[in-house]
């Protein structure tokens, strides 16, 4: 910058820290702030914030502000925050788990580091270029972020399978979120693994959908068609809200649940005890989920390197799973 304004770094340092006056002439202070311009300079506010110790900034970024499991996760993360004086900015990316437009950029505005839940690194490109810390929540381990923080998917995957098959169903149907990120790969991995490893056990159908109750209705409707004669005794769902559509789908179909077919869904939303029957569904605590994200970027923050870390998850047995129908 000093070389396209033509003045020393000790002048730039000057203009940018808004220190010339009496030092610096208004015609270089100008082509200071105008090579400043040209080169897209953005003030790290969060550095010169921690210099004159006033407390430090983070960015949260997840794909659904209206969703539940979010607000859960971002309650957490704003709790750990306010013990350590840190403010939080809570931003939705529009895209999902697409790229992430910087909502910075205008606003010429920094941040210490970024919290990002549910979504792929690669998709946080623009926000973490410029050097940021990155922790990514429920997401894959590596990559760009600094430390990540899962669930144990895996494991919570194969607790509902095994649920399942051990009640004696052969026959699955998996009602899948219409979103390509890893913790969706995962399950759909483990489920498959698990079914493989059964005799008699088979996938009979893989109906995507966006993760809303009308879309969980009319997967399940497609799942639920019968196929060579038989129907799938049990549908695995990626979300509390699609195991709710897919319950509705089975009474307008006019099967029960669970006596004709059972449902389980992921999350343990507020939604799973509030339908009859009440679901059975995967645990996933958010708040918990927020907060030790937040604990991990903080720790990027001071120089440490948390790595990753793995949150278990648990399988709540409630009333829509049961024994298959006799065939």
């Amino acid at each position: 910058m000093a070389g396209r304004a033509g003045v020393s770094q000790a002048t730039v340092s000057l203009v940018l820290r808004d220190r010339w006056r009496g030092r610096v002439s208004p015609a270089r202070a100008e082509a200071v702030r105008a090579a400043a311009r040209e080169l897209g300079y953005r003030p790290n506010e969060a550095a010169r914030a921690l210099r004159l110790g006033r407390g430090r900034t983070v960015l949260v970024v997840v794909p659904a502000l209206t969703n539940e499991f979010f607000a859960r996760m971002h309650a957490g993360a704003v709790r750990v925050a306010e013990e350590d004086d840190v403010g939080v900015v809570l931003y939705n990316s529009p895209l999902g788990s697409g790229p992430a437009r910087d909502p910075f950029v205008s606003a010429g505005a920094a941040v210490d580091g970024v919290l990002a839940s549910s979504m792929a690194a690669d998709a946080l490109t623009t926000l973490s270029d410029g050097g940021l810390p990155l922790v990514m929540l429920d997401s894959a381990p590596g990559g760009r972020a600094a430390a990540t923080v899962n669930f144990d998917i895996g494991a919570a995957t194969r607790h509902v399978s095994r649920h399942l098959l051990d009640l004696g169903h052969r026959r699955f149907a998996h009602i899948a979120a219409d979103v390509d990120s890893w913790t969706f790969r995962e399950r759909a991995r483990v489920l498959a693994e698990e079914l493989a490893a059964v005799p008699g056990a088979r996938l009979l159908a893989t109906c995507r959908a966006p993760i809303a109750l009308p879309g969980g209705v009319l997967a399940a409707e497609q799942a639920l068609a019968p196929r060579a004669g038989s129907r799938p005794t049990a549908l695995v769902c990626d979300d509390d809200l699609l195991a709710v559509g897919a319950c509705k789908a089975a009474r307008r179909l006019g099967l029960r649940v669970p006596e004709d077919v059972s449902v389980t869904g992921f999350d343990d939303l507020t939604l799973a005890v509030a339908v009859e029957p009440e679901l059975t569904t995967v645990h996933l605590p958010g708040e918990e989920l927020g907060a030790r994200g937040m604990r991990a970027l903080l720790a990027v923050l001071r120089g440490e390197r948390p790595g990753t870390t793995v949150l278990p998850a648990t399988l709540v047995r409630r009333g829509s799973t049961a024994r298959p129908p006799a065939a």
